[in-house]
């Protein structure tokens, strides 16, 4: 399923090719969002131009809307967004936790209400595997508890404890269930356990007893420090088995995803270049640009000069401007277009130096242009 091509010789970065049923993908790879089976302003044709080869949804999102009966009337999520390429779901576990003031935890599952009506739902980790299958994507996630990064060390446990008991559920149901489509699934526990090493050892310890076809690091870009963010990384890095895809959900920023992938992180996701893109934010090899400031209002260069992007380049920052101060739709797909062709483009470039075996010099360079050091 997973197959390391090139290890840098300097740090824990790889190139790897994670194979599914709907296609190869090389990593390192960044996974766009389609919460709702889209990625916002764009179509599934435009994200195959973009040369994007896995989009990640959410199963919490899909669950209330349009909802499981649809799924099974299209024989699942790739024909009803008409999508060739893999998925991956995150178990909504996430979402669930964030609803702080309408759900309640117990040894069996989750009871939530629905923010769109109110309505209780109650979800096991059976049914969250159940869901996953109708909706048929490529690689499922195991329900887990994802504390905020505030709470107590207790709680971090009881998470920690519950996520274990739960993925042995959720990879026990599986085994005795079918896939439902013509393709296999891929089912990848959470390690949790905040910002606490022992917490994140007990967690990783026990998931690996599983011996999943891969692992997933959650838990972290929800508040804490950036540096007590990689120093968890790290500290995993030594602990997760090489020979297994990795995944660190929710990251990130481009500095936050180059740090990663010298710590040996294989995948990644974030709203921030398409939902930032939405607010005129523009990424850049020389750092962030934000479209709507005066100071662009007659600029007849393009977004970036150093990188030919297939359709921002067409563009002055003066037009780009005008399009968000009127606020232009275009204006958003064009922003939307460009920042995951920037995260697509420097997480090639960051392949091929690993490959070539420049990754520290290029990875340094990278670095130093973007945060403008």
């Amino acid at each position: 399923m997973f197959e390391i091509k090139k290890f840098c010789k300097e740090t824990s970065a790889r190139v790897g090719l994670l194979n599914t049923d709907h296609g190869e993908i090389e990593t390192p790879v960044f996974m766009p969002i389609g919460t709702y089976a889209a990625i916002k302003t764009l179509s599934t044709d435009e994200i195959k131009k973009l040369k994007f080869d896995i989009v990640l949804s959410n199963t919490y999102h899909l669950y209330l809307r349009p909802g499981c009966e649809i799924f099974k009337k299209f024989d699942g999520l790739h024909n009803f967004m008409d999508w060739e390429g893999a998925i991956l779901t995150d178990s909504g576990g996430y979402q669930i936790y964030s609803l702080s003031e309408f759900r309640k935890i117990d040894e069996n599952g989750v009871e939530f209400k629905s923010h769109l009506d109110g309505s209780k739902h109650y979800f096991t980790p059976e049914k969250i595997i159940d869901i996953q299958r109708i909706i048929g994507s490529d690689i499922m996630m195991a329900l887990d508890v994802c504390p905020p990064s505030n709470v107590s060390k207790e709680e971090h446990e009881k998470a920690v404890s519950l996520s274990t008991r739960w993925a042995k559920r959720c990879i026990t149901h599986l085994n005795k269930e079918k896939f439902i489509y013509n393709h296999k699934q891929i089912l990848s526990p959470i390690i949790q356990g905040g910002i606490y090493k022992d917490l994140r050892l007990k967690s990783a310890n026990e998931l690996l007893e599983l011996n999943a076809p891969m692992y997933a690091i959650g838990g972290l870009a929800v508040g804490e420090p950036k540096d007590q963010m990689l120093k968890i990384v790290d500290y995993l890095n030594g602990i997760m088995p090489k020979e297994k895809p990795r995944y660190l959900m929710g990251v990130g920023t481009p500095s936050d995803i180059v740090e990663a992938i010298k710590l040996g992180i294989d995948m990644f996701d974030c709203v921030i270049p398409t939902r930032n893109a939405r607010n005129g934010q523009f990424f850049t090899y020389q750092g962030k640009i934000n479209i709507k400031n005066a100071k662009y209002k007659d600029d007849k260069s393009p977004i970036d000069e150093q990188n030919n992007y297939h359709i921002s380049q067409n563009y002055s920052k003066a037009y780009l401007h005008h399009l968000f101060k009127t606020e232009e739709i275009l204006g958003y797909r064009i922003a939307t277009q460009h920042n995951l062709s920037f995260y697509n483009n420097f997480i090639s470039d960051a392949k091929k130096s690993i490959l070539n075996n420049t990754f520290n010099d290029w990875s340094s360079k990278f670095l130093a242009s973007y945060n403008n050091l």
